[in-house]
C-alpha cells in the first residue's frame, strides 16, 4: 500500500479539487477514488498523463506514486 497524500496535496494545489481532476482527467469521481484509496494500481501510461497535467518531473515519480505506507 502506498501513502498518495503527497500526491493528493498536488491534485489540490493545481485544480482545487479531486472532482476538478477527474474531469481534466476525462474520468468519473470513482476512477479517481478508486486509484487514490489504493484499490486500483497506476499504469505507467497514467502516470505520465497525470505527471504531465501535475507538473510532476519524472525524477519525483517515486515520491508522489510509490511512498510506502510506514
Amino acid at each position: 500500500m502506498y501513502d498518495l497524500s503527497k500526491l493528493r496535496g498536488r491534485i489540490i494545489e493545481k485544480f482545487g479539487s479531486l472532482s476538478n481532476f477527474a474531469e481534466k482527467l476525462g474520468k468519473d469521481k470513482t476512477y479517481l477514488s478508486r486509484k487514490m484509496q489504493g484499490h486500483s494500481d497506476f499504469s505507467r501510461t497514467e502516470i505520465i498523463e497525470w505527471s504531465n497535467l501535475l507538473e510532476i518531473d519524472s525524477s519525483m515519480y517515486e515520491v508522489y506514486f510509490f511512498t510506502e505506507k510506514v
